[in-house]
């Protein structure tokens, strides 16, 4: 078999978190493909614990408008912790990211009501016309977690490579108990997150930024 490590990493480099989509659906047979490359990524002891919900067409603007009225009224919960703080360089590359989008889509320091309703955003799914919702065994504790992340990686890669675009959210993830009721999610499994998914509208200023990357050096401790 020949491997092209220069286009992967070009998938990898042509990936990016979509904030504005085009209504047009994604065939089932596209989604069903994405998905059967992404369970091929690794797992501890090959758990495989990722399950989805995957909404489409009605499914997914009913959920959307449930999702925003949870959002504006309802109570936060996660099922796994979020981050206690960010200090550092990860503050710093969190507020660089966050500015990036902000001057995307002309929202000016001090404008509260911008944020605010760009943040809001998130759970409009960013106009996108499918939600998959990750979820994993709560037995597996923070290693089901991390098994989800790489299916996540793996769903992004594998929907990039066939032109469609993603997001992945841990906002939708802040309404827990809310996903548990809205799609009879069972108590025993955790909502890890949720990938808003369709075809990127390429005049949509939101997506009209990239985020930077740590180079090698910034990553690997050489010890030998």
């Amino acid at each position: 078999m020949s491997m092209d490590p220069v286009a992967l990493d070009a998938l990898f480099a042509a990936r990016f978190s979509c904030r504005g989509f085009k209504s047009d659906p994604v065939p089932r047979a596209e989604i069903e493909a994405i998905v059967d490359t992404a369970r091929k990524v690794p797992s501890w002891c090959n758990a495989q614990p990722w399950q989805l919900v995957v909404t489409s067409g009605p499914e997914t603007d009913a959920f959307r408008s449930a999702l925003i009225a949870e959002a504006t009224s309802g109570t936060p919960g996660t099922d796994l912790d979020f981050p206690s703080g960010y200090s550092g360089i990860y503050q710093e590359r969190r507020r660089t990211c966050g500015w990036q989008l902000y001057d995307a889509v002309g929202v000016t320091k001090g404008d509260r009501e911008g944020s605010a309703r760009q943040a809001m955003e998130n759970f409009a799914l960013f106009g996108a016309p499918h939600c998959a919702i990750v979820t994993s065994p709560a037995e597996l504790g923070p290693y089901g977690g991390v098994d989800c992340g790489g299916f996540v990686t793996g769903f992004t890669l594998a929907a990039q490579a066939r032109g469609v675009a993603t997001i992945a959210q841990a906002a939708v993830a802040g309404y827990a108990p809310f996903l548990h009721r809205y799609f009879g999610i069972p108590d025993d499994r955790l909502a890890v997150c949720a990938i808003s998914f369709g075809y990127a509208d390429p005049d949509h200023p939101a997506n009209r930024f990239r985020t930077g990357r740590a180079e090698v050096a910034e990553i690997v401790d050489w010890r030998g």
